[in-house]
This record gives C-alpha cells, structure tokens and sequence, in this order.
C-alpha cells in the first residue's frame, strides 16, 4: 500500500514538473529591445527628436540662415 503511495506521489510530481516546464514555454516573454521596455524607448526616442530639433535650430542661427525677430 505504501510502495503504490509512493509511486502516485512521485508520478503526480513529475507531472506538474512537465506541467509547469510546458507552461513556461507558453507563456510569452516579455520583448525588450536593448534591455529596455516600450515606455523607455519611447521616452528615449522623445529626447533625441528634442535634442535633433534643439541642435538644428542652434546651427541654423549660428550659420545666420534663420533669425530671431
């Protein structure tokens, strides 16, 4: 009685063992693109139209193509 005990025990593991390794494989990881999440990169991306818009308007007043009124 106890052997078949033992044997459903350790079948039942195994099983939830497989369950949850196939479960992993299921369930979809998260993207990250260079480590970081989708608000990141935005924000990310944000900055560097800022600094781009920033730096073309310094340049296009130092070489006297744009004036201020």
């Amino acid at each position: 009685m106890l052997d078949d005990l033992r044997n459903t025990a350790e079948a039942s593991f195994i099983e939830e063992e497989s369950a949850l390794e196939a479960q992993r494989f299921l369930t979809p990881k998260e993207k990250r693109v260079l480590g970081m999440t989708a608000a990141q990169r935005f924000i990310l991306a944000f900055l560097l139209l800022i600094l781009v818009v920033v730096l073309g308007t310094l340049f296009l007043l130092v070489s006297g193509k744009m004036i201020l009124p």
